[in-house]
């Protein structure tokens, strides 16, 4: 078995029922990986902000809501993929949202996956297992940086 990298992640999310059963899901899979919180678009672009300064942990995945108050998910999309520090950061979206646009707009901005939130429990956490297995122990990352 190959070794399993232990990544900070980002999760932008403003459902706290969505962030602990995020959080679970992680901690069931257990891979250790340390998971930053924000809980609105413009919290997620102060967490960047320091990541840029140095002052914050670079994220190997974020995973980023798109209907969030105040900022959305969409302009937090786009700052990441315009910072030359950050555009290489896998970004999936994992959102409610279904439509067309969004999912169009994400993938112009450079989002790396776009994934429907499933409604059932257990179907979330399968979704949020798949996405550990996929972007943590089998997808080989670029240079971030």
């Amino acid at each position: 078995m190959s070794m399993v990298r232990a990544i900070d992640i980002l999760l932008v999310e403003d459902s706290q029922d969505d962030i602990e059963l995020t959080l679970r899901a992680f901690r069931k899979n257990n891979l250790g990986n340390n998971i930053h919180i924000a809980r609105d678009g413009e919290e997620a672009l102060e967490f960047l902000r320091r990541v840029e300064e140095g002052s914050a942990p670079l994220p190997g995945l974020i995973l980023l809501d798109i209907k969030l108050p105040g900022v959305d998910g969409i302009e937090v999309l786009r700052y990441i993929k315009s910072r030359r520090t950050l555009r290489r950061i896998p970004v999936v979206m994992l959102t409610t949202s279904k439509n067309d646009r969004d999912i169009e707009t994400c993938y112009d901005l450079g989002a790396n996956s776009y994934i429907v939130k499933p409604v059932s429990f257990r179907d979330f956490m399968e979704t949020v297992k798949n996405i550990q297995l996929y972007w943590i122990v089998t997808n080989q990352p670029p240079v971030v940086g």
